[in-house]
């Protein structure tokens, strides 16, 4: 053989083993992505799944199923996907798994920023602050009777939750004496409020704004910095004395942070695309949630943020769940 040729052949041969390697992570994934939720069939984060599962499919071409893993307030779901050692999983995770959970817990199984990689940020919403009907024209006067000694209440969906979490980040702003009562879901907290059984909760705009709108509840703030279009009319947290408040519920598309970076990386691309196409930002906003910056990036720097928040809060508070 000519030495020209068969120098040519060794070289052919010893790049193939590259040529093999590039072609594998061209060609990623290989087989369907498993896209766990850590709530119940019906669920926001489930919805939203959902939505996205088709046109991710397509930008893949590889299946996209959904699976739901439901239980502990989504931390059940989030650690499943903090596990997964296949390099085809990922989950939509709630704030509270990423943000505050690993402070509530002492035995959480997962380190939601070690074990877990952004993304990207699928929408966000205020929460609202409601009260029964009767305070809708006393609600100033009921804020300076909290400041000066008198007692209230306020009722959540439970320990830890959003809602509980919110109003004791209020309560610290504005210097309010309130009491937490703990309800077992959102049905029961609204029961109670229109029950005249507690005077105020932090609900999702979602939930309460058609009851707001009926005259069955009043709306006193929303839980962000800026009034939101998702509350017309409902006062920013700077309006009503608590300016240094500024929570949001959200929703996120996470990663095991074993998975390969290229790997996110591609996810996170055709992710950003999908979560721009107007199509979906309109069933999103339809839903109540507010599409911002979807990167990977930013949603990296709102877990930080959050969790710093948090934690301070939970920690001075001594907040514990078991």
């Amino acid at each position: 053989m000519p030495v020209r040729r068969a120098a040519l052949l060794l070289c052919a041969a010893a790049c193939l083993p590259f040529a093999a390697q590039a072609q594998g992570k061209a060609d990623w994934p290989t087989r369907p992505i498993r896209l766990i939720v850590g709530y119940a069939s019906g669920s926001s984060p489930d919805v939203q799944a959902r939505l996205l599962a088709e046109p991710l499919t397509k930008a893949l071409g590889q299946p996209v199923v959904v699976e739901n893993k439901g239980g502990a307030s989504g931390n059940i779901g989030a650690d499943a996907v903090a596990k997964a050692g296949d390099g085809h999983t990922i989950g939509v995770i709630g704030n509270g798994p990423l943000t505050s959970s690993k402070f509530l817990y002492s035995k959480l199984p997962y380190d939601p920023i070690k074990d877990l990689a952004p993304l990207a940020m699928i929408g966000s919403a205020p929460l609202v602050l409601v009260a029964p009907k009767s305070m809708a024209a006393n609600a100033g006067a009921y804020f300076k009777a909290l400041k000066t000694g008198t007692q209230g209440n306020y009722g959540s969906v439970g320990t830890g939750s959003g809602g509980h979490l919110g109003v004791e980040l209020i309560k610290e702003a504005m210097g309010l004496s309130l009491q937490h009562v703990p309800y077992n879901g959102g049905p029961a907290v609204v029961n109670a409020l229109m029950g005249d059984q507690v005077q105020m909760a932090l609900l999702p705009a979602s939930t309460v704004m058609p009851l707001v709108q009926s005259g069955k509840l009043a709306a006193l703030a929303v839980s962000s910095s800026k009034r939101s279009p998702l509350a017309p009319g409902v006062p920013a947290m700077p309006e009503i004395g608590a300016g240094n408040v500024d929570i949001e519920v959200w929703n996120a598309v996470m990663a095991p942070a074993s998975m390969p970076a290229e790997h996110r990386a591609k996810l996170a691309a055709a992710l950003e695309k999908i979560l721009h196409a107007p199509d979906i930002r309109s069933k999103l906003l339809a839903q109540g949630w507010r599409i911002d910056d979807t990167s990977a990036s930013s949603l990296a720097r709102r877990i930080e943020n959050d969790a710093r928040i948090y934690g301070s809060l939970i920690t001075q508070k001594n907040i514990r769940l078991e």
